[in-house]
C-alpha cells in the first residue's frame, strides 16, 4: 500500500530566520500523520531545517543538485554536500530548472543516477505545457519525460523514485488541473512505468500532483485513486496552510 507524500516546496524563499520561525510553528502544528511530509527548501536553509527537525518524522529535501562527484562546477552542489547535511529528498527536473536553467531529460537522467548511489530520495519532476496540452501532444511529451529520464534505472531503484506530475500551466499561475485532469495524467504514468519496467513495480511508485495545490483543492485532488500526494508551492510557505494539506 503506497503512503501518501506531501512535500512543500519553497522555491527561492526563506532566509534561516524565516526557515527557523516556520519550523518551530509547524512542529507545534505537525503532532504526527499517517502522511510522509517533507519541506524542500534553499540551499541556505536546509541545514537549519534538518536539526530543528532532528526527532520527527518530516523529511527535508533539496531543490537541487549536480550529477558530478565534485569538481569546477561553480554554484552547483554535489549529492554527497547534501547527504552531509542529512537531506533526505532532492527534487530534479522542476519546470522552473528545465525552462531557465537549461535542465534536459540527459541532465535529469545523470541526477537520478547520482542520487541513487547515495540516500537521497530523488522526486522526479513531469509535465506539459499549456501549449503541448491544447495541441494535444501532452502524453508524447511526458511519456518522452519518463523514458529518457529514467533510462538505464533499475526496477529497484525505481521504488526510490517519486514522480511529481506538475503540469507548467498550473504552477505558480493559482490555475490548478481538475481533479479529472490530473487523475488522467497519473493514471497515464503509471501505466508508462507498467511499461517501462513491470506492474508490481508501477504499484510502489508514488505519484504526486504538483500545481496550484491548496487547502481549498488538496482533498478533491487527494481523493483521487492514482494520486499519492502533492508537491505544494506557494501554500507550503505557511505552516498552517501546509498542515491543512497534510491533513487533507
Amino acid at each position: 500500500m503506497r503512503i501518501p507524500f506531501i512535500a512543500g516546496n519553497w522555491k527561492m524563499f526563506k532566509t534561516r530566520a524565516e526557515a527557523e520561525a516556520f519550523a518551530l510553528e509547524f512542529k507545534e502544528l505537525y503532532q504526527g500523520t499517517d502522511v510522509r511530509t517533507a519541506i524542500c527548501a534553499p540551499f541556505t536553509d536546509l541545514a537549519t531545517l534538518v536539526k530543528l527537525f532532528e526527532g520527527t518524522d518530516i523529511g527535508v529535501g533539496a531543490q537541487n543538485v549536480h550529477f558530478a562527484e565534485d569538481g569546477a562546477y561553480t554554484g552547483e552542489i554535489s549529492v554527497r554536500m547534501l547527504e552531509d547535511i542529512g537531506v533526505d529528498y532532492c527534487i530534479v527536473g522542476h519546470s522552473e530548472r528545465r525552462q531557465y536553467f537549461a535542465e534536459t531529460n540527459e541532465t535529469v537522467n545523470l541526477k537520478l543516477k547520482k542520487l541513487l548511489e547515495g540516500s537521497i530520495r530523488p522526486i522526479m519532476c513531469c509535465g506539459e505545457s499549456l501549449e503541448q496540452r491544447d495541441a494535444g501532444v501532452l502524453f508524447d511529451f511526458v511519456k518522452e519525460q519518463l523514458v529518457e529520464g529514467l533510462a538505464g534505472i533499475s526496477a529497484d531503484d525505481m521504488k526510490k523514485i517519486v514522480i511529481a506530475y506538475e503540469p507548467i500551466w498550473a504552477i505558480g499561475t493559482g490555475r490548478t488541473a481538475s481533479p479529472e485532469q490530473a487523475e488522467e495524467m497519473c493514471a497515464f504514468i503509471r501505466q508508462i512505468l507498467i511499461e517501462l519496467y513491470d506492474e508490481e513495480t508501477a504499484d510502489e511508485v508514488i505519484i504526486q500532483y504538483g500545481g496550484s495545490v491548496k487547502p481549498a483543492n488538496a482533498t478533491e485532488i487527494m481523493n483521487q485513486d492514482e494520486i499519492d500526494g502533492a508537491l505544494v508551492g506557494g501554500a507550503s510557505l505557511k505552516a498552517a496552510d501546509f498542515m491543512q494539506i497534510i491533513d487533507f
